[in-house]
């Protein structure tokens, strides 16, 4: 059994592993850490865990943390940089889900993230945690950067024509929508149901911090500058982000629904939806998948990709998951076989 040890496990992500990880054969969880919540039994603050996992929060304890195979990080941003290198030191590997080691560049990490990074010497060795590009590094990683839930959607969408030189780099735009989930546990009059509801808006259109984690992905895909536009919305639901994707074709001739189709053909959590088809957050609520549909509109030179994905798993916890099972040989959707909710 993998002895399994979450840091900050009162958030949705933290409670979103743990739903997937208590039904994980695989899997012991044996430390849940939380200074805020420390000595309240876990299935307290989350019912939907009674009868499940009987475990209580505790102060975080290095030498209990260090004796751990696997600790997850599902902290603020921040946190996690403090204590890896010494739980790298004793032999645990880690997965964070915050944004400590997601950008290779100090210097970009610390002005979009406004901290002083404090393991820079780290940033070289994590590994960018989307299986579907980095797969191979990933099972050999000690540290894996779990990407964040817009890089995903976006990133998988664009993948495909980046990769190949398909399109103009030059202005690459990504529309964005999330649910109010993506924002956090932590109390906001922003996330109030009487401010989101029946109201839809954009926000951090003079730059958000996903952007150059993006960015850095189609970077590395294209070996070359990449031009974005990145927009997010906030929408009146919990979960759930869908991105539209719109590029510039140089060959208005290539058959996108083919090429979709073979570059995410292995892919066991990317669904290439048929011909005509526009993806709906609501297919993938609870589940580990990001549904793509590819759209030329009007026969022109513009493509429009649209994906979905839950931002709490494929866009956080599930794709931890899946990182996991790979850096311990375990099959790649071990954990992960749920079907998504409807309605």
């Amino acid at each position: 059994m993998i002895k399994v040890g979450i840091v900050g496990g009162t958030g949705y992500t933290g409670v979103e592993l743990l739903r997937l990880l208590v039904n994980h054969s695989a899997v012991q969880v044996v430390v849940i850490t939380s200074r805020s919540e420390a000595g309240r039994p876990v299935a307290d603050l989350f019912p939907n865990l009674r009868g499940h996992l009987d475990l209580t929060f505790t102060e975080p304890d290095p030498a209990l943390l260090a004796s751990c195979d696997l600790v997850f990080f599902a902290t603020p941003n921040g946190i996690a940089m403090q204590q890896v290198p010494e739980l790298l030191e004793a032999g645990v590997r880690v997965i964070d889900l915050a944004a400590d080691f997601r950008i290779s560049d100090q210097a970009l990490w610390e002005k979009w993230y406004g901290m002083q990074h404090a393991c820079p010497e780290r940033l070289a060795e994590a590994v960018y945690g989307l299986p579907e590009v980095n797969r191979e590094a990933v099972k050999q990683a000690r540290l894996v950067a779990n990407p964040g839930c817009y890089p995903t959607a976006v990133g998988l969408g664009f993948l495909p024509l980046v990769e190949q030189g398909l399109i103009e780099l030059d202005h690459l735009v990504a529309d964005t929508k999330s649910g109010v989930s993506g924002a956090g546990r932590g109390a906001s009059v922003a996330a109030l149901m009487g401010e989101t509801g029946e109201s839809f808006k954009a926000y951090a259109i003079p730059g958000h911090r996903h952007q150059p984690e993006i960015r850095q992905t189609l970077m590395r895909a294209s070996g070359g500058d990449v031009g974005l536009t990145f927009v997010p919305h906030l929408v009146p639901m919990i979960r759930g982000i869908e991105a539209t994707l719109y590029a510039r074709l140089k060959d208005v001739s290539l058959d996108l629904q083919a090429l979709f189709e073979k570059r995410y053909a292995d892919e066991p959590f990317v669904d290439v939806m048929p011909a005509g088809s526009h993806p709906e957050t609501r297919s993938v609520r609870g589940v580990n998948h990001c549904r793509i549909a590819v759209h030329r509109p009007l026969d022109g030179d513009v493509v429009v990709i649209s994906t979905v994905i839950d931002n709490l798993v494929k866009g956080a916890a599930g794709q931890a998951v899946q990182n996991m099972n790979l850096m311990f040989g375990l099959a790649e959707d071990a954990g992960l076989e749920q079907v998504a909710l409807l309605p």
